[in-house]
């Protein structure tokens, strides 16, 4: 029997209320229901669309020198409530207006026995997913939050399908792909990063990822028992959150008290297709704290010598790709690695400027053409005596837009810590960042949105040498890594190749056809948008014009359809207007799209869509221009490897 029934206003959806197996939130409209149990060990179970979606699972912590905590408690207390209000983004990601509407139960929990520590368990469900946290106040019983090992448990009542990335260990730059598995595949020692996109049902998808990750250690995944890996139990399956160690440390976390945890959370979605408007990482995180964050602007960005391979640093390179820049209508220009000279080295100075570069020449001309600068940063040349701190001021003295900082490699406490003292300074002198060798977002860039955008991941500068950037990577990636917001994916290669045709090489190449690098601008987010191609192959090319139209930010998002691995179909508006990107893997496919997320009265489409040839030259591109209206379906035969981009704005009388 339910008692203590709490109703939602305007609904009769069950908000919270206790059963035989343990107290029970449920999300707005009821469909997600999360149930945890404390009668002498701590666990939880998540429902949703009335399937089982996660399995009961244990849930533990262990401190340093003191036993586990989660085995024995005993509530004290709980608080229930109701969320909802919508709030907007100082920078939009997917929509300009995102809702924030939950169901909230914190269960205040104390051991039984010695030492009698107390602390609170978090649960929010949302309509489209739950999260849950660990909130410790200031304590006797603990003096310091000394985290040896977090055991969150994902269990799950059989073998499914996932798609799962795996990295070699904590100290990655997390470019990776995301190859279809199963949950028996994943091992005890792996490190399997976010987020974890798990089929758990034909109509019910799940993703595991994690939110404000704030004075914490970055969250993996392994197997949480001795079972061989490959080996299906048939309890199932269970996973386990692995923390982030920074080497030579006993413990994962060390802090102060009073500590709230990072949310763990689990998307939830009928299709697929449907994760790609959940907004759940931003909202879980806290709102803006820049005072006035007016200076912030997305935008395009031209990308100098590292796409081709030209690793030539002065002015008049530099020049030809602020003119570029210029030329196509974007706002800014980066300027890459070996700017103040050799880099990662003890005498690096990022004060200084080589000598084959004139920065006075290049801030004079950008001013003159309207371009604002970037600068590339490797991470321990910033942080060497606290270079940065000196920095900062002179770039804001420069009038430069941002900065682009590489290669730390990892996201352990102090790793995150650095990120944040970072972007905190970089806000106080009008900077904007732009994280490499990155790890994966956590919806940080709601409460700092001068962090525009990052990279984690196995994005398009990985054609130079390697075949792992794929079409079926690219459609797999739009429903894992894309998932949590911001990436630096670099799109807009115009060597575009056949799978029978691409070469690892120089001059970069693409695989894949000149529409689907096209449709990456809209199915992929990222604020700031850096452009990867030389000068020379923009010129006089097909579908130009179309990235001078595109939109770094938009509106709206709507998933229209897809499937990992195979294809992936996202609208978005911005304004009035309307983008559609479509993409498919190696196989071509007949594409018939529906219109309805259009408004009343017609619309004119103009297309860009892959050539006759495209199956066999892969730059071959047509752009057509049709009216529509929302009660249409546009029919469009995909090329191997191919896509289409479509702009729709209403046709006025």
């Amino acid at each position: 029997m339910n008692r203590g029934v709490v109703l939602c206003l305007a609904s009769v959806a069950l908000v919270w209320g206790q059963t035989s197996r343990g107290e029970v939130v449920s999300s707005p409209s009821g469909q997600i229901q999360v149930t945890v149990e404390t009668s002498g060990n701590l666990a939880y179970r998540v429902e949703a669309f009335g399937k089982v979606a996660i399995a009961r699972s244990p849930l533990t912590l262990e401190f340093d020198g003191q036993r586990p905590l989660g085995t024995k408690v005993r509530i004290t207390g709980r608080e229930v409530r109701t969320h909802d209000e919508t709030w907007k983004p100082v920078v939009p990601g997917r929509r300009s207006k995102i809702r924030d509407h939950y169901n909230e139960m914190t269960l205040q929990l104390e051991e039984a026995g010695e030492p009698g520590r107390r602390f609170g368990l978090c649960v929010r469900a949302y309509d489209g997913g739950v999260a849950l946290r660990y909130e410790f106040p200031r304590q006797r019983a603990m003096p310091m939050f000394r985290l040896a090992h977090e055991r969150t448990r994902f269990h799950f009542a059989q073998d499914l399908t996932c798609w799962a990335t795996k990295y070699k260990g904590f100290v990655s730059h997390q470019e990776e792909n995301y190859p279809k598995t199963r949950l028996s595949r994943i091992g005890p020692e792996d490190f399997v990063g976010g987020p974890l996109l798990v089929e758990a049902a034909d109509d019910l998808y799940l993703a595991i990822a994690e939110a404000a990750l704030v004075d914490y250690a970055g969250m993996y995944l392994a197997r949480d028992d001795a079972s061989p890996k490959n080996t299906a139990p048939k309890d199932g399956v269970t996973l386990v959150s692995r923390l982030a160690r920074q080497q030579g440390r006993k413990n994962v976390v060390s802090t102060a008290l009073p500590k709230r945890t990072p949310w763990r959370v689990i998307m939830v979605a009928g299709q697929p297709v449907k994760l790609l408007e959940n907004d759940m990482l931003l909202s879980l995180n806290a709102p803006c704290a820049i005072e006035e964050p007016d200076w912030i602007e997305p935008g395009m960005m031209a990308w100098d010598h590292w796409w081709s391979g030209d690793v030539k640093m002065d002015t008049a390179t530099i020049k030809q790709y602020i003119q570029l820049a210029a030329d196509m209508g974007w706002k800014y220009q980066l300027i890459d690695w070996q700017w103040y000279g050799p880099f990662n080295k003890p005498n690096s100075d990022i004060t200084t400027v080589t000598p084959a570069v004139n920065m006075d020449e290049v801030r004079r001309f950008a001013k003159e053409k309207g371009i604002r600068l970037w600068l590339w940063l490797y991470w321990t040349d910033a942080d060497r005596a606290d270079a940065y701190r000196s920095a900062f001021p002179l770039y804001e003295k420069w009038g430069i837009a941002g900065v682009k900082i590489d290669f730390m490699q990892r996201d352990d406490q102090e790793m995150v810590a650095w990120y944040h003292k970072i972007v905190k300074k970089a806000a106080e002198h009008h900077l904007m960042v732009d994280f490499h060798g990155a790890y994966k977002p956590t919806g940080w860039r709601r409460t700092y949105p001068n962090l525009m955008t990052r990279e984690g991941v196995l994005g398009n500068e990985w054609n130079g040498w390697s075949p792992k950037v794929t079409p079926e990577h690219k459609c797999t990636i739009a429903f894992t890594r894309n998932l949590l917001g911001e990436m630096d994916f670099t799109p807009g290669g115009f060597l575009n190749r056949t799978r029978e045709t691409f070469q690892p090489k120089r001059p970069t190449q693409t695989q894949g056809t000149r529409a689907q690098e096209l449709a990456l601008f809209v199915i992929y987010e990222s604020p700031i948008l850096c452009v990867c191609d030389h000068p020379d192959h923009y010129r006089d090319q097909a579908g130009v014009d179309f990235l001078k139209l595109v939109p770094t930010v938009w509106d709206e998002t709507v998933g229209v359809n897809g499937h990992p691995g195979q294809f992936v179909t996202v609208a978005k508006r911005s304004g009035e207007a309307w983008m559609l990107g479509t993409i498919t893997n190696w196989t071509g496919r007949r594409q018939e799209i529906p219109l309805d997320f259009l408004g009343e009265g017609p619309y004119e489409a103009t297309i860009w869509r892959d050539g006759p040839d495209a199956a066999k030259n892969a730059e071959d591109l047509l752009r057509e221009t049709r009216t529509v209206t929302s009660n249409d379906r546009l029919t469009l035969d995909l090329a191997p490897g191919g896509g289409a981009v479509i702009r729709l704005v209403p046709k006025r009388p």
